[in-house]
């Protein structure tokens, strides 16, 4: 187990997004050994100050088998202690984790809950609408996957030395109040405010912490659509203002930075305007 205590060596898998560009500022920023692999050699990340070495790497698109075994081969000689996919890397890796799983650290939910997830949009629709296998597909992926990765997370931390660690649960606003056309969704998330605290609580007698990040409109590809315009509770359809997804990521870092005598139990970090808070 890596030294609590130390800097971690991580290997992004890509650096052309700008989740991974969010990534290496904010693990940079505390002190982290940072190496990117991406096939443009002009790659936003490749020029970022925290990048202490870049690998140029086939593209995942072109040659998936090259590019799996690119990492492979990056991994094999133990350098890094953690390999962060910060985009549809994470596909490839979950595919193929057995090939991966042991040389570095790795949290993935399984295939399945990716492939779930990549067709997750079909599943925005009214509820009686709604089939049981899309309701258990969400279910699955978003309740079921989080518990599986805590399960594994906890026999970790109970086994290494010193004993203990933190997990950190990506709630939502919809952990707090709907959005329309979106059952599937909410039920999860509102279940695993129920599973973070369940976690925290029986993960006191092995010092391990538990807490939920629940974010509203970051500022990302995937929230696009709401900048545009969204469905409201009052049926009409409005722009949401979002906020910088580099304060998410600050967020995150607080609460994993913290010692393990204190904890974050609930954070809702939310774009400032956007309608949440009264009503709309």
């Amino acid at each position: 187990m890596p030294d609590p205590a130390k800097p971690l060596r991580v290997l992004v898998s890509e650096g052309s997004s700008t989740s991974a560009r969010e990534a290496i500022t904010i693990l940079g920023l505390a002190g982290h050994h940072i190496e990117v692999c991406d096939p443009s050699p002009w790659c936003l990340s490749r020029f970022s100050g925290f990048v202490r070495k870049f690998h140029r790497c086939p593209g995942l698109r072109d040659d998936p088998a090259g590019y799996l075994a690119f990492i492979e081969q990056r991994l094999a000689d133990g350098k890094f202690d953690v390999l962060l996919p910060t985009h549809e890397q994470g596909f490839l890796f979950a595919r193929a984790k057995q090939r991966i799983e042991g040389r570095a650290g790795l949290a993935l939910p399984s295939f399945e809950s990716y492939r779930t997830a990549h067709s997750k949009a079909g599943f925005s629709r009214l509820l009686e609408d709604l089939t049981y296998e899309q309701w258990k597909a969400v279910v699955d992926t978003n309740l079921t996957g989080c518990f599986v990765c805590t399960q594994e997370a906890i026999k970790i931390m109970k086994n290494q030395q010193p004993r203990g660690g933190r997990i950190i649960n990506n709630g939502s606003i919809s952990a707090h109040a709907p959005r329309p056309l979106s059952v599937a969704y909410t039920a999860t998330k509102h279940a695993i405010t129920g599973l973070t605290k369940s976690t925290s609580l029986d993960g006191r007698a092995y010092d391990i912490a538990c807490g939920q990040i629940d974010i509203g409109n970051a500022g990302t590809e995937l929230t696009e659509a709401i900048a545009a315009g969204v469905p409201q509770a009052d049926g009409s359809v409005r722009p949401e203002p979002r906020m910088d997804v580099a304060d998410v990521a600050r967020a995150v870092l607080y609460m994993a930075g913290l010692p393990l005598d204190a904890n974050v139990a609930t954070m809702t970090l939310m774009a400032t305007k956007m309608p949440f808070v009264g009503r709309g």
